[in-house]
């Protein structure tokens, strides 16, 4: 009996999968659950007027529910506040050893690796005094490199949404990157943090540092308090940067002939254009989160800064190293799409159809290898980020 009941699940389970592979009742679901989204039952209205009171009286719970959740996402805010200043220190000391301005002793540079396990002690100490004459030996021919050369950008090549964002023209720039720290708002003040981006003097721009601040709100909207989902990103600000004269990566010099339509003489007209550049990232567009297509700007920048946030500033010697990169690799992936792009996979995808764009904020949620489109808020998409591990039993 068990093994009939076992061959049915399978039969139908294999059933499922070849009816979601088939675009005509996929396009079936997808306009009954559209037609479905938002529109009344008609049961409320058949409802007696007792009941639709009484109803009204839970929906009055549920916004009190709203400013409650509201007030325990501030709560958190405060005590990533808190803990960020025990960490500091921390991340002060990986700071002046990157860059040169403290050397670690010898204690605090034993590292077990994992292939040490199984060595015998005699082998290690061989293996120990080994290293220690080839070290020796590499002093005496040449000066050893100060600090760790290139950590930060090694990170943000390591890093596929970092990597994206970079051009070659930005690497010698961001070779003098020394540290990134996270500022949150004081106490008391609206929810907000800041991304700096200490440098040290070089010939690109004379700043020491850049900024990036992220300004959110924690808070129902009195007209549609049930839409409340968590922390909402409001604006961010850049900051200028003072670059040197001719040292400006963001921007392009550009020839372009322009023939005369009467006397058809042809002049070459010089043009300063936009460059693509990781740097571009301290000078997002003016505005405010107001509906409009500034959201989704505000949105995908925000998943960087809460990335660099969440992710690059606490776990950065992992990503220097990969270790970081293959924890990442799990049962839950979030594949985003930039605006105007289309990303699939046309072979597993057999409705896939590059004619059909797909709406603004859409991802592919991968869980347990079922890939599923939706459509995620900046808040929702931050919050699954953060929250996947616990769903896989993996750890970030």
């Amino acid at each position: 009996q068990h093994d009939l009941n076992t061959k049915k699940c399978r039969e139908l389970s294999a059933l499922t999968v070849q009816m979601m592979q088939n675009p005509q009742i996929l396009a079936a679901l997808q306009e009954r659950l559209d037609g479905l989204n938002g529109s009344p039952s008609g049961y409320m209205e058949s409802l007696p007027k007792v009941v639709k009171r009484r109803v009204n009286a839970l929906k009055n719970l549920q916004v009190k529910c709203a400013h409650i959740e509201a007030k325990f996402y501030e709560e958190v805010h405060e005590l990533e506040r808190k803990y960020a200043a025990l960490y500091q220190p921390l991340f002060d000391k990986r700071s002046d050893i990157v860059k040169a301005a403290y050397e670690p002793t010898d204690e605090e540079c034993e590292w077990k690796a994992d292939e040490e396990e199984e060595l015998t002690v005699s082998k290690q100490d061989e293996m120990k005094e080994k290293a220690k004459l080839e070290e020796e030996k590499k002093d005496e021919e040449k000066e050893d490199p100060k600090g760790i050369p290139e950590f930060w950008l090694t990170v943000f090549k390591n890093v596929d949404l970092l990597s994206d964002m970079l051009q070659e023209h930005d690497e010698p720039i961001l070779k003098h990157l020394q540290d990134i720290k996270v500022k949150f708002s004081d106490p008391g003040q609206p929810m907000s943090f800041t991304l700096e981006f200490h440098f040290e003097p070089n010939d690109f721009f004379t700043n020491t540092m850049l900024t990036k601040t992220y300004k959110m709100r924690s808070e129902p909207d009195e007209s549609d308090p049930f839409s409340f989902d968590g922390p909402e990103i409001m604006n961010c600000t850049g900051c200028t940067i003072d670059w040197t004269k001719g040292k400006n990566v963001t921007l392009k010099t550009i020839k372009k002939k322009q023939k005369h339509k009467g006397r058809g003489t042809v002049r070459t007209v010089t043009k300063t254009v936009p460059n693509d550049s990781f740097f571009n990232f301290f000078t997002p567009p003016e505005g405010k989160n107001d509906g409009t297509e500034i959201y989704e700007f505000l949105a995908a920048d925000f998943e960087i800064g809460h990335f660099i946030r969440e992710r690059i500033v606490p776990r950065a010697v992992l990503y220097f190293t990969g270790e970081a990169i293959e924890d990442d690799d799990d049962d839950v992936s979030i594949i985003d799409y930039k605006e105007g792009e289309e990303e699939a996979d046309e072979e597993n995808d057999p409705d896939y159809d590059p004619k059909v764009s797909l709406p603004p904020n859409t991802h592919t949620v991968k869980i347990s290898g079922v890939m599923r489109k939706t459509q995620l808020s900046c808040s929702q998409l931050c919050w699954l980020r953060m929250l996947s591990p616990a769903l896989t039993g993996g750890h970030r």
